[in-house]
């Protein structure tokens, strides 16, 4: 039999925010370790920028063209092939505890599994869901079905109210700010600490670690909410950053002039969203408009940022204080990775969207094998896709990578890159929402990130974005209609268009916002 597996996500982390990927406010001494000892991927990218087409692509091994969730809103089918139900199958007890989000979350019918099971508070399905044996769900408040939800309800109920409201009374994503500065969707959260879904789900994935016979192998998804919005974290802990004295990050472009025309270098809809005038998905409030924030609402929500990483960092540390006690330290692969990026301040922005920058696509991924594996740590340079993870958890397992995955597992090291297929990254986004069509298809190569437009509400095949992330990391300049590098763009649409997965069709229906 293969190793244990210990696979820890978040929710909307960028790659920076780790002090081993460049980060110097949050203290995230537990995750650089495992990247100190480990495999720390430089340029790892999702397949998609939000939640349920990322995270789907996670657990099938696929490419969003294929698995099908095209946007949020789109479930992925129960049937849909699954990492999961591969490693339960060959002997592994299987757990996903915290945000699973393959089905909406807006579900007041209680349409889909998941939120019935929450709903139910059944943690053990008399048959398998995806996979797993033992599901534990939580979202990023006390509002819906989920068990972290219930508990709240039913343990804790004087603090139902205390997360930030996500939708307002007409059931538009909310706008309102909080905070000292009204930053969008911040609140100071009166929760104790050991009650927010942070600790919450370290404790359940211990509790159900706790459970387990001493021999069994084992597979568990361990998915923290944060840090995506809203940003209310416990009030006690607040404190750990004082915003007030943060400088602004690199990305964030203070002249408003020089913002502007930066922003009209890309792809139209983006200036259409930074103005309010062009509303393209939910993953932002519609009613909040991006030039308005302010440098002060910037610094106050990385603060808060910075401190969900940091109680993230400390609630792993005690996961694998557990694991250790256990006696499995030396037999247990840890996997860490985010299902997306975040502005986080970036072109004067916040949130995330069909915006293929690299706020949105640098993503933290460290491997960090067992040391019984014996594997050299490294820094790989080479891009690397979430679509890789589904056989990088089978080759760990020691089972043959499935026949359903389109990716070879994650490499070693770069001399491993070219062997195993890693030479591009695909990125996808679809969106219909009032009436407004966002295409974008991107390929990641080498240096260089290339995202060409198809036919859309504010743009034409034949549009498109080019950057050389070596000369220009933060994306201010836009090659894409540079003479100089026309070789090179057509190059990378040609092995775009001839590599990435075909759609299937019919193209599912959305069935609910998220």
């Amino acid at each position: 039999m293969g190793r244990k597996i210990l696979f820890i996500t978040t929710d909307q982390q960028r790659y920076d925010s780790l002090r081993c990927n460049g980060g110097t406010i949050a203290r995230t001494p537990t995750i650089d370790a495992l990247a100190a000892r480990g495999i720390n991927y430089d340029r790892a990218r999702p397949q998609n920028v939000v939640c349920m087409p990322s995270r789907s692509t996670i657990i099938t091994g696929q490419h969003v063209t294929t698995h099908g969730v095209w946007m949020n809103g789109v479930p992925l089918p129960e049937d849909a092939p699954s990492i999961a139900e591969t490693l339960h199958d060959a002997g592994y007890a299987t757990a996903l505890i915290g945000k699973a989000h393959f089905e909406p979350l807006l579900d007041p019918f209680l349409r889909f599994r998941e939120n019935r099971l929450g709903f139910e508070r059944v943690t053990e399905p008399t048959s398998t869901h995806r996979g797993f044996d033992h599901l534990e769900f939580a979202t990023h408040g006390a509002a819906g079905p989920l068990h972290y939800s219930q508990w709240i309800r039913n343990e804790h109920p004087e603090h139902v109210g205390s997360f930030y409201a996500v939708l307002d009374n007409e059931l538009q994503v909310n706008a309102s700010g909080g905070g000292d500065t009204n930053a969008p969707q911040v609140k100071m959260n009166p929760i104790p600490r050991e009650w927010y879904h942070t600790d919450w789900v370290a404790e359940h994935t211990i509790n159900w670690l706790n459970s387990l016979p001493e021999d069994r192998d084992w597979f568990c998804w361990m998915s923290f909410p944060d840090p995506h919005h809203p940003w209310d974290p416990p009030q006690s802990e607040v404190s750990r950053v004082n915003w007030r004295d943060l400088d602004l990050p690199e990305g964030y472009i203070a002249d408003t002039a020089e913002r502007e025309r930066i922003i009209d270098g890309k792809l139209r809809h983006l200036r259409g969203w930074y103005d309010g005038t062009f509303v393209s998905n939910y993953e932002a409030p519609s009613r909040w408009v991006p030039a308005s924030l302010t440098a002060d609402q910037v610094r106050e929500v990385n603060a808060l940022v910075h401190v969900e990483n940091e109680l993230i960092d400390e609630a792993i540390a005690r996961v694998l204080k557990a694991v250790d006690d256990r006696g499995w330290t030396n037999d247990l692969d840890v996997v860490f990775t985010t299902d997306h990026g975040e502005f986080q301040g970036d072109f004067g922005l916040l949130f995330k969207g069909p915006y293929h920058l690299e706020s949105l696509m640098r993503l933290p991924l460290i491997w960090s094998p067992a040391p019984s594996a014996k594997m050299q740590p490294a820094r790989v340079q080479t891009p690397v896709g979430l679509v890789s993870l589904a056989a990088t958890f089978a080759h760990i397992a020691g089972v043959e990578r499935p026949e359903y995955t389109e990716a070879a597992r994650l490499p070693a090291n770069d001399g491993e890159s070219a062997s195993l297929g890693h030479e591009r990254v695909f990125t996808e986004w679809d969106s219909v929402l009032f009436g407004k069509i966002v295409r974008l298809r991107t390929i990641s190569r080498g240096n260089f990130v290339c995202t060409a437009a198809l036919d859309g509400t504010m743009s034409r095949r034949g549009e498109g974005e080019l950057y050389d992330l070596a000369n220009d990391p933060l994306q201010h300049v836009n090659l894409w209609d540079d003479p100089r590098y026309q070789a090179t763009r057509d190059d990378l649409l040609d092995d775009l268009w001839l590599n990435m997965p075909v759609a299937r069709e019919p193209v599912r229906a959305v069935d609910a916002p998220v």
